[in-house]
């Protein structure tokens, strides 16, 4: 993509890289800015200083969904394209071979939900509310929201968010598994960091591997699970960080190795 974003930036500190979400107001996701989380997340996939990732909307909204006045131009062949890169894009979210948080204030609806998904983990403001609303459009979730989250949740949940539209507060949300952790709103963004900071210190070859085995592993029958993860966990003693981890735990006991990424 040329130039420089509009809405999205990548910024870097301490390890934690956050892709921060700026499309006045309320982040309605339209081809620009989700073609500019695509870039934010393919940069963020393959910067060495970037260890963990904060996905951020701002202190008032994550991402209220997609921009519908946009989308109702459309007609079916239309939206199949356009369907077809909201879904590269959010899948370069989920692919991205690092721990991601996503840091949910205010309203994470629709294609904003579906964003919230990709990420590994979801810190959830008190105040915040969580949905898919697409069927009160007349329409279904088109990025991800009767996959990642049946996959999530279990059809049951996902069929109860999908069929009704219904937005859910924070302590249902916890309740259901839609959100990890949910804390005053002011704390999201500080409390999301925390938890990548606490991953980038991990071995990021590791990380990455355990990542792909439990995502890769989910949507294949068990035992070709078990030879992924069989594969990925010895490849890992082809890296510096393994033998760095093994000589450190029989040196000084666990927790103490400090890892390179090589």
């Amino acid at each position: 993509m040329a130039g420089t974003p509009e809405f999205v930036t990548l910024s870097v500190e301490d390890g934690v890289g956050t892709i921060r979400l700026d499309r006045p107001k309320m982040n309605a996701i339209d081809e620009q800015l989700h073609t500019e989380v695509r870039a934010a997340a393919v940069q963020a996939a393959e910067r060495a200083d970037v260890r963990a990732v904060v996905l951020y909307g701002g202190e008032r909204v994550f991402a209220a969904g997609a921009d519908i006045k946009a989308m109702s131009q459309l007609d079916g062949t239309a939206m199949v394209a356009w369907g077809r890169e909201l879904t590269n894009s959010f899948t370069a979210v989920a692919r991205i071979p690092k721990p991601v948080v996503a840091a949910i204030t205010g309203y994470a609806l629709g294609g904003g939900y579906e964003l919230a998904l990709c990420a590994d983990f979801r810190v959830m403001g008190a105040g915040a509310k969580v949905g898919q609303p697409e069927i009160l459009l007349g329409v279904i979730p088109g990025a991800g929201g009767t996959q990642r989250l049946a996959r999530l949740v279990g059809p049951a949940k996902a069929k109860d968010l999908v069929f009704t539209g219904r937005h859910v507060g924070a302590e249902e949300a916890l309740e259901m598994g839609l959100a990890d952790a949910v804390v005053p709103d002011a704390e999201v963004y500080d409390t999301a960091v925390a938890m990548a900071r606490k991953f980038a210190a991990g071995p990021p070859l590791a990380l990455a591997a355990a990542k792909r085995a439990v995502d890769e592993g989910l949507d294949l029958p068990l035992q070709g699970g078990l030879e992924l993860e069989s594969r990925l966990f010895a490849e890992l003693f082809d890296t510096e960080d393994q033998a760095t981890g093994m000589r450190s735990f029989l040196e000084s006991g666990p927790g103490k190795a400090t890892f390179t990424g090589r």
